[in-house]
């Protein structure tokens, strides 16, 4: 199912490349933010020596000859400035099944970066891994998430209650998929 070649993916303005440990300080100063520790239950790391934990399995996983959890880092195109990060999980082979993820820094939101990588990735998967069906989730009051998703064609298909251990307290996760033989815009 998943290529030997690293993916390296490009969008008009981006470029999704695999997470490498150079990668930590942007990576940290992402998951220490309170605008994007708002609806992710990982919650903001004591310290840069936490996020190196938490990425280090990540990048593990990257360098297997058959990936199974992609981990991108989000770049411009024009200046190579980190943009965030956007996660590929596949699941068992027989149901041709991905997850996505996304966290974007929050000098980049509301500027379409988010959609553009999301369409990028699920043409990967449908047309690279042969993928079936790519599911993603949200937290019910993450707004710009689920303009996100909707945008690249992803439909709501449920909600799940209280599933999601926010800071606020447990919150609601909208489900979202799409199939290969949906349209995307």
């Amino acid at each position: 199912m998943n290529e030997k070649i690293k993916p390296e993916l490009k969008t008009e303005r981006t470029m999704l490349r695999l997470i490498e440990l150079t990668d930590l300080n942007s990576i940290h100063n992402l998951h220490s933010l309170p605008e994007t520790d708002e609806f992710n239950a990982l919650g903001i790391p004591e310290s840069i020596s936490v996020t190196e934990q938490i990425i280090t399995p990540w990048i593990a996983e990257n360098n297997l000859k058959h990936i199974k959890n992609y981990t991108f880092v989000i770049t411009s195109k024009e200046d190579e400035q980190f943009i965030g990060l956007f996660g590929f999980k596949i699941g068992n082979e027989k149901y041709k099944r991905g997850e996505v993820w996304f966290k974007l820094h929050v000098d980049h939101w509301r500027k379409g970066y988010g959609t553009e990588c999301l369409k990028a990735i699920l043409n990967y998967g449908f047309n690279t891994l042969n993928l079936h069906r790519i599911e993603a989730g949200c937290a019910v009051g993450n707004t710009g998430s689920v303009k996100v998703l909707e945008k690249a064609g992803m439909i709501r298909e449920g909600r799940g209650r209280q599933v999601l251990p926010l800071k606020s307290g447990w919150s609601d996760n909208f489900e979202y998929a799409i199939l290969e033989s949906d349209k995307r815009s």
